[in-house]
């Protein structure tokens, strides 16, 4: 099997370090050229910058240039994602761009037709959408297990320093919804579709003095139903409530925590709990629980995007969903 020619644009964004990590582990399947940091992002994040050892530093300019350079994973701070995306698009290569992408949709809108001009492949950082219970969840929505769905709740929130807070302050009135909340806003579109409505509920804490937007929090409105998703920074033990609830006239499942650290530090699991079926309308009845097996969101992302730009498998997340998905976090984000 070729393997795939790839350089690392950016050190900015929180999945730099294990986005890079998980091409190195992977070097039946990736080969790395070299790396451009940013300086900007260099001189922020200084103890990031170990990952890149004993790789070829070079500028994003001579990464374009470079023939032999057939993919880019761009992980710059979140404002010049789609920016470097555009530079990698005319230069032919195929991008792994993380999430959400920049704040411009004219930007956003034209990555979009530089990629299906020149046919090249294009993946976003969504983990989730290699989280195997979640994977398994949707598989049940689509196939009618669950029957009609009339809600999704969705939480991914943590506690931050009071300097991490304050940085939120870079999204303006997106903050942690745009931050974080995409994850979970690409999983409803993907459950539910486009909602009727959508109402942004993002705001200020003021806890510490924090004047951020570090509490996000969206309610969507169907035709049957209503869905919400919640985001916070200052969540005392936000990690162990990060969830997903799928609810539908034959059963609900909910996976809490969504993703859980394991022995080893590249490995997460799931606990999940189903309940289909009359017998779970008697009080007291606690589901089906169940532990998913371990695995590494990365590994299995950048795989699939190995496997998409080679041309062996087709995007399940075409370019018009991505461009759909964009613009439904901005709306989100009361950004539009």
């Amino acid at each position: 099997m070729k393997k795939i020619r790839i350089a690392q644009i950016g050190v900015g964004h929180d999945h730099a370090e294990p986005t890079f990590e998980s091409l190195k582990v992977q070097s039946d399947i990736f080969e790395i050229v070299g790396y451009d940091p940013v300086t900007e992002e260099e001189m922020l994040y200084p103890e990031r910058m170990r990952i890149f050892d004993g790789y070829k530093r070079m500028t994003a300019e001579e990464i374009m240039a470079d023939p032999s350079i057939e993919a880019v994973a761009i992980e710059t701070q979140e404002k010049d994602l789609t920016k470097y995306a555009i530079m990698a698009a005319k230069a032919g290569k195929h991008i792994q761009m993380d999430k959400p992408g920049g704040m411009k949709l004219s930007d956003f809108e034209e990555l979009v037709a530089i990629l299906k001009e020149k046919k090249l492949a294009f993946q976003t950082g969504y983990m989730y959408r290699f989280n195997p219970t979640v994977i398994d969840a949707i598989e049940r929505v689509k196939n009618g297990e669950l029957g009609e769905i009339y809600s999704v709740e969705a939480q991914m929130s943590c506690r931050y320093p009071v300097s991490r807070r304050e940085w939120l302050k870079c999204f303006g009135k997106g903050g942690m919804t745009f931050f974080l909340g995409c994850h979970l806003i690409d999983l409803v579109l993907q459950i539910q579709g486009r909602p009727e409505k959508i109402i942004p509920l993002t705001r200020p804490t003021y806890i510490d003095g924090v004047e951020a937007c570090d509490f996000g929090m969206v309610v969507f409105e169907y035709k049957n139903g209503v869905s919400f998703i919640k985001t916070t920074s200052e969540e005392r033990g936000g990690y162990m409530r990060r969830q997903l609830v799928i609810s539908g006239s034959k059963g609900t499942i909910e996976i809490k925590p969504l993703e859980q650290g394991c022995a080893t530090p590249r490995m997460l699991n799931n606990m999940v709990r189903v309940c289909i079926g009359d017998q779970n309308d008697e009080w007291g009845f606690d589901g089906v629980h169940s532990v998913s097996e371990e695995y590494n969101r990365y590994d299995a992302m950048l795989a699939s995007f190995a496997a998409i730009a080679r041309g062996e498998k087709e995007n399940p997340y075409t370019l018009d969903y991505e461009l759909e998905l964009y613009k439904l976090v901005l709306e989100c984000c009361d950004m539009l």
